[in-house]
C-alpha cells in the first residue's frame, strides 16, 4: 500500500471522525479504546463539528526547525460545538487580534513538505468565523 493512501484511509485525520462512550457520552479524538471518565469500552462512531470556540492559545516565536519559515505563529485548543478539543494552528487572523472565546472554524490544509519534492502533509488549522 502506497505511503499517502494509507494515511488518507486514516477516518479521523481526514474526516473528522470520533467515538462517543455508549456508558456516558464522552467523545474521544482521536478514538480511544477505553473512556477515560467512566472506564467503558463500548463506543460508537460520530463525525465532529467544525466549529467552536477558543478556549487557549500560544504564540510560537522559536518553532521547531520544520516551521522556522512560518514564526511567529499561534497555536490553540479549541473546543468543537459538540465538545471535542482540538489543538491545532490559528491562521488567516492577526496575532494581536487573538482573543479567547472566538468562534473558529476547522480546515485541512498543508503543514509542511518534506524538501522541494517530497511528500506533502496535511493537517487541522483553525480559521476564525466571520
Amino acid at each position: 500500500m502506497f505511503p499517502a493512501r494509507y494515511w488518507r484511509e486514516i477516518p479521523q485525520r481526514y474526516r473528522l471522525e470520533a467515538n462517543k462512550c455508549k456508558k456516558c457520552g464522552y467523545i474521544g479524538f482521536p478514538p480511544r479504546l477505553v473512556c477515560p471518565k467512566c472506564g467503558g469500552r463500548e463506543f460508537e462512531p460520530i463525525k465532529l463539528k467544525s466549529e467552536g470556540k477558543l478556549l487557549t492559545y500560544t504564540i510560537i516565536r522559536v518553532p521547531p526547525s520544520g516551521f522556522k519559515d512560518q514564526t511567529p505563529y499561534a497555536i490553540g485548543i479549541v473546543e468543537l460545538d459538540d465538545g471535542a478539543k482540538i489543538m491545532a494552528q490559528l491562521v488567516d487572523v492577526n496575532l494581536e487580534d487573538i482573543k479567547t472565546g472566538d468562534k473558529y472554524h476547522i480546515e485541512f490544509r498543508k503543514v509542511q513538505s518534506d524538501g522541494h519534492s517530497g511528500i506533502l502533509a496535511y493537517g487541522y488549522k483553525f480559521v476564525p468565523v466571520r
